[in-house]
């Protein structure tokens, strides 16, 4: 009845719109009418399966379309699967917040209790009719014209391309996902088995062999124990030493959470007991204060002042070992490389079968390993825990206004804004992009805000008009002059080779964010309309155009048009 009694005045009034100045016509639909959208997210991994949630939760007349380039979802947890792979952020923290799961059966998940995590409620949430598996994305390319992106998609099953296009394109494809061999001569003519930590073969055994492991990031010393257990012997090569701190559920029942961490009952292996698991999920109010207890504690690993502590930790581990106390301790900045609760890993270090190697590697020959002191050693299989190409370039070209993102971001520093839109690169948003907090906690949750505000961005081009929207230079230089002032006061700028600085050692830290967890999250609470450029649907001659009949569409679409009066104080 209000809708046809409003459809009836707008007629009239546009009846009786009297005389024009110019050729410019009234829209004749309500403020808050929405232009229909299509959305293409590349990845399927923790933040694309987020931002399936969110725009369902968020939108209106779009349509999605989710491209991954692997069989399954679940992005790193698909591809990590090396023994000993576990996640270094507690398990009820490492969850969506709209997705809990109280049956976690470890604090620390292993991969593949991760990866069932994703891909159940990737089923429960009937996420798979909009995701194509086996898809992957190899060319975007902006029409300005249009105001879509044409893209280039192949099918990995068929080796066959097609063509799609998008208004918005949204690049979930991860930072830690493109996997690298080292840049050792001779590597490729290894006659033994030659194995990646990212690409790790089912099939692959080394009981009983003679392995070398290269690397002591986070993969090298999470692969150590285990190998170490089932292996002849193994080399364990490291270029530089890096911090281990002591176990992270010890250092917990120690801080502000110890009295939440008393009352929950785990085994010697940090595995939840039956009863434990049963009471989180009985009790949602208990199993929330757990939840924020910890979260609490995560968000508080900004800044961190612990040096000496675990100094003295690592030398009772290794046994006051000197060389090995040499070699694997730090003198660089604790927090300047990314932090490892490593367990077992210092342990076994020590063990008979065991040789912790300096020497830089000089060469691989079908044998073995050659170092530079002329040693040879002879070897079954080799490991490489050796990491992935962080250097924020695209994996495929991305050619917005100015060109290729891939040339822009090889010869120059990245910069994003806000670590999710580029200049000229209009309608794109990238998920853990350029100096986003990748360091400061859980992912699903840093997910989650990221996807809310990309989602407000593309509402308000759904209602406004708005045909292509992208940050400004200035504001992304001027953010960039800001981070890189502010990291120098930071442990991650300090004198030690780090992916957060793309792997060098004095390069400018363009993984991270300029501050806390909390610090990112409150920057984006509100968008800064004045940091962006913006283009317009009907020829863009009027910004206003939006503002249509008249008529809004929450007198229309609802019976209640009174209901600011509800909560007076509440601000838009």
């Amino acid at each position: 009845m209000a809708q046809a009694r409003l459809t009836q005045f707008a007629r009239q009034l546009r009846g009786t719109s009297g005389s024009h100045t110019s050729n410019y016509e009234v829209s004749e639909q309500p403020l808050g009418t929405t232009h229909h959208l299509r959305v293409v997210c590349i990845g399927a991994g923790a933040s694309g399966l987020n931002l399936i949630h969110t725009l369902r939760r968020h939108l209106t007349d779009y349509e999605l379309q989710v491209y991954e380039k692997n069989p399954q979802v679940g992005g790193t947890w698909f591809e990590n699967r090396y023994p000993g792979c576990k996640c270094d952020i507690p398990s009820h923290n490492y969850q969506f917040s709209w997705k809990r799961n109280p049956e976690w059966t470890s604090f620390f998940s292993p991969a593949e209790e991760i990866q069932a995590y994703l891909c159940r409620l990737c089923d429960e949430e009937e996420m798979y009719p909009v995701i194509k598996l086996e898809h992957q994305v190899v060319r975007a390319c902006w029409d300005e014209q249009a105001g879509i992106w044409n893209l280039k998609v192949r099918n990995l099953k068929t080796d066959q391309e097609f063509d799609d296009h998008c208004h918005f394109l949204l690049d979930s494809c991860g930072i830690l996902n493109n996997w690298k061999w080292p840049n050792i001569r001779g590597l490729q003519s290894f006659s033994g088995e030659l194995v990646h930590s990212a690409n790790w073969p089912k099939n692959f055994d080394y009981t009983g062999k003679t392995v070398a492991v290269i690397g002591n990031g986070s993969s090298g010393v999470q692969i150590m124990p285990p190998v170490q257990k089932g292996a002849k012997n193994v080399l364990h090569f490291i270029q530089e030493p890096t911090w281990i701190v002591p176990p992270r559920v010890e250092t917990l029942a120690q801080g502000r959470a110890s009295d939440m961490m008393s009352q929950i009952e785990m085994n010697e292996r940090e595995e939840f007991t039956p009863r434990q698991i049963e009471k989180f999920k009985s009790n949602p109010d208990i199993y929330l204060k757990f939840i924020k207890a910890i979260e609490a504690e995560v968000n508080g690993n900004f800044p961190l002042t612990a040096t000496e502590m675990v100094r003295r930790y690592m030398m009772a581990k290794l046994g006051n070992d000197s060389r090995l106390c040499s070699a694997l301790i730090p003198k660089f900045e604790l927090g300047c490389r990314r932090l490892t609760p490593a367990v077992g890993y210092l342990e076994c270090l020590q063990a008979e079968n065991v040789r912790v190697m300096t020497d830089p590697i000089l060469e691989i020959v079908p044998e073995g390993i050659r170092t530079s002191s002329g040693e040879f050693i002879q070897l079954d299989a080799i490991i490489c825990a050796t990491g992935f190409n962080v250097s924020f370039c695209p994996r495929f070209p991305i050619i917005g206004r100015d060109g290729n993102l891939q040339d822009r971001w090889t010869k120059e520093l990245p910069k994003s804004y806000m670590s999710c839109a580029v200049p000229g690169m209009p309608n794109y948003f990238v998920f853990l992009g350029p100096n986003a907090p990748i360091g400061h906690g859980s992912v699903f949750t840093i997910a989650e805000h990221i996807a809310k505000y990309v989602a407000s961005i593309i509402k308000k081009c759904q209602k406004e008009g708005i045909k292509a929207i992208s940050p400004t230079q200035s504001a992304v230089d001027e953010l960039a002059e800001h981070t890189q002032r502010f990291m120098p006061r930071t442990a991650w700028a300090g004198s030690c080779k780090s992916w957060f600085k793309d792997g060098e050692v004095e390069g400018p830290v363009t993984a991270l964010h300029p501050g806390s967890r909390i610090h990112f999250f409150h920057m984006l609470e509100n968008f800064r309309g004045e940091d962006w450029e913006y283009t317009y649907l009907g020829g863009g001659r009027n910004r206003f155009r939006y503002l249509g009949n008249g008529f809004s569409t929450k007198e229309m679409d609802q019976d209640d048009s009174t209901s600011y009066l509800d909560e007076p104080d509440k601000l838009c």
